[in-house]
């Protein structure tokens, strides 16, 4: 059986091939095409990796990215469909399933929720414990700027907590939806907060994410 990190890349395959290359997403500015240069740079290209992080190289990055767009689109999507190159070190035993559950389902979700008749996919309990996974291993980095404690709530109870001083803010939701919050896609997030008004001002004004 694949691994949810290859079914979801096949369902960003799909959500691509589904909206064409000029479609919006939610990465400001990029279409799919963009987009799905993005992708193929980010397996191809891991010289060009660094500037993901280090905002000195972002514009390395950038142009490496764009050379990518010189393809067409059909070409990129089929990189994609059939995974990293050999070369790559996302083709190491494991680190495709580690680096690329989340990566691919939150693009696989700016792809979708950027069009006007989406709605929430139904994701197996198995897929969404993958996600919850995901999200306990960089939970603590996405809400490092919160200045209250966070705690992310599942349906079922279980939560993930980050700080520990303070009353926290807390976000409901499935863990497919907290892990989109926590990539910083607030505004199509299914999460519901609750905390004190103060909590929830001084959550809402900071920035989320990586």
């Amino acid at each position: 059986m694949p691994s949810f990190a290859a079914q979801e890349r096949q369902a960003l395959v799909q959500a691509l091939v589904d909206a064409g290359p000029l479609a919006p997403t939610l990465c400001e500015g990029w279409t799919a095409h963009d987009l799905a240069a993005h992708l193929v740079a980010r397996e191809h290209r891991p010289d060009a990796g660094v500037g993901l992080v280090v905002p000195l190289f972002a514009g390395y990055t950038e142009r490496v990215r764009r050379s990518y767009l010189e393809q067409t689109y059909e070409d990129l999507l089929e990189q994609i469909r059939t995974g990293p190159p050999r070369f790559s070190a996302f083709a190491l035993p494991g680190v495709d399933a580690a680096a690329n559950l989340g990566e691919h389902f939150v693009h696989c979700e700016d792809v979708r929720r950027a069009q006007p008749t989406w709605c929430p996919r139904e994701l197996a309990a198995p897929m969404q414990d993958a996600l919850w996974k995901q999200l306990g291993r960089m939970a603590k980095l996405a809400f490092r700027r919160a200045s209250d404690p966070v705690r992310l709530v599942r349906p079922d109870g279980a939560e993930i907590s980050i700080g520990g001083i303070g009353q926290p803010v807390r976000l409901h939701g499935e863990p497919a939806e907290l892990l989109l919050y926590a990539f910083n896609r607030t505004a199509v997030a299914q999460v519901r907060l609750e905390g004190p008004h103060e909590a929830l001002d001084r959550f809402t004004a900071s920035r989320i994410g990586l």
